[in-house]
């Protein structure tokens, strides 16, 4: 799979670790709901970490299409909110 973190670049990430990501949306879904900025950006800092951790990142020459796109680190809630669905940003 491949996902984006729009301003930074692209990662291939084996699906193996989509159950982790999935987890780790949950607090990030949760925040957005409660309306808490400030648990809204550590779970988000904590998703885009280890999507970079887990993830190979791929050249920026390589142009593919993404599979999924996450907001850069220093994206609000507010402007984040209309791409959050009832599955959070990682479905499943």
């Amino acid at each position: 799979m491949i996902m984006r973190i729009l301003g930074e670049g692209q990662y291939e990430i084996a699906e193996e670790h989509l159950d982790r990501l999935n987890e780790l949306d949950v607090p990030l879904q949760s925040a957005a709901d409660a309306g808490d900025e400030a648990a809204f950006a550590t779970a988000l800092s904590v998703l885009l970490d280890v999507v970079r951790s887990l993830g190979t990142p791929l050249p920026d020459e390589t142009v593919v299409s993404s599979d999924l796109v996450l907001p850069g680190a220093d994206t609000s809630l507010h402007e984040v909110r209309d791409l959050l669905s009832g599955e959070g940003l990682i479905p499943g």
